[in-house]
């Protein structure tokens, strides 16, 4: 029987889709998981019960800040494998060098894609001895792939499926959803911001409203400082931040989901949207719209600062109201590989093969065994988990 394995993840916030993933992780036999992540906050506001029944040590303000703390608690655990969420953290990246962890094999995550930023061109350089330490990099889809590879990982050693989303939790809404009658509404779910474009999801909503006679509610779940745009907008129900917990009535009331970013790496929003069985709405700047989205199929996918684009996709899932559980049909297929059991079983076969390699002396030269050229280990570029 295969040894039981002490696996540590290094996380920022928590959020309901990985306290979903890693409760699956915990309940496989052969794993020992163990959580260091940051206390919710309040701008996130997320409960910290969602981490209840999985082993974790849930950082305040200043004990994230505090590397020698990260580090004493990481070697205390006596891990077999440490995760890493990206190189952006100082006290989690400084893991990397530790003498007393020079033994443990890592493995990072990142969700950034590829820009083609000067900051992303220097990235191999500065952060050439961080990366070496890496024996694999998980990324999210097909644009943080990009990043990687060109940050010079062996495509060997890029892993995607970074994230997975609590599919034994949305799969029965659409069924729920037929049985009580398909919603004519929209619903966006994210926070408040620029990154957003709540600015441009409101001024094609109003020009939505003015093409058809007989408009759909636009639902919105979320906070932020762009909340006073919401207020007082004719069709608008703004429901503020809504707990995990709450989500699966709003999801199932929903007869579409709109995301209309300037900027997002690979919203979790829009993979448990498919999920959940909903058509989707969503700009080319999403980047999990890649993997989830195929335009005329389970949604539309169109090109971000374009409210009339946005408008004139609401009217057509307006108009094209009886093929909409067809298509969220659809997004739950596409959804499919991102399921928690799924991720789960991903994950336990990438544990296994980093860990059997390190024991038996056949593991890679690093992942950044591409050679880019020198860099200093503490220099950080833009680029890993926001």
């Amino acid at each position: 029987m295969f040894t039981k394995l002490k696996i540590i993840f290094c996380w920022p916030d928590i959020s309901g889709y990985m306290a979903a993933s890693w409760r699956a992780l915990h309940q496989l036999p052969d794993i020992d998981l163990h959580i260091i992540a940051f206390q919710a906050r309040t701008q996130t506001a997320f409960s910290d019960q969602l981490m209840q029944g999985i082993s974790c040590q849930l950082l305040d303000l200043k004990e994230r800040q505090n590397a020698s703390l990260i580090k004493d608690l990481v070697i205390a655990a006596k891990p077999d494998l440490v995760v890493l969420s990206g190189w952006l953290h100082p006290p989690y990246r400084q893991l990397a060098f530790a003498r007393e962890l020079r033994d443990v094999p890592l493995i990072m995550t990142m969700d950034t894609p590829w820009w083609g930023t000067w900051k992303q061109y220097l990235a191999p350089y500065l952060l050439r001895s961080y990366l070496k330490r890496m024996e694999r990099v998980v990324v999210t889809g097909e644009r943080s792939w990009q990043y990687a590879y060109r940050l010079g990982i062996q495509p060997q050693n890029i892993m995607r499926g970074m994230y997975g989303v609590d599919d034994e939790t949305w799969s029965p809404l659409w069924t729920q959803r037929m049985e009580q009658g398909w919603s004519r509404s929209f619903l966006f779910v994210g926070r408040y911001a620029q990154d957003k474009a709540i600015d441009v999801l409101v001024d094609a909503y109003s020009k939505y409203r003015s093409q058809v006679s007989d408009p759909w509610t636009l639902v919105c779940c979320g906070k932020g400082a762009m909340a006073s745009q919401l207020e007082g907008q004719p069709g608008i129900d703004n429901r503020g931040f809504v707990q995990p917990t709450d989500m699966p009535d709003i999801w199932r009331d929903a007869g579409a989901f709109i995301l209309p970013s300037r900027f997002d790496p690979w919203p979790l929003s829009l993979v448990e949207a498919a999920a959940t069985g909903l058509p989707i709405i969503c700009t080319d700047a999403c980047g999990s719209a890649v993997e989830v989205v195929r335009p005329w199929y389970n949604g539309l996918i169109i090109p971000p600062e374009h409210p009339q684009a946005l408008a004139q996709a609401m009217v057509t899932l307006h108009h094209n109201y009886t093929e909409l559980p067809s298509w969220g049909t659809r997004s739950q297929q596409l959804a499919a590989p991102y399921g928690t059991k799924i991720w789960a079983h991903r994950w336990q076969e990438l544990i296994k093969d980093v860990y059997l390699a390190k024991g038996t002396g056949n593991r890679e030269q690093g992942t950044g065994s591409r050679e880019q050229g020198v860099g200093s280990s503490d220099a950080v570029a833009h680029g890993g988990n926001p």
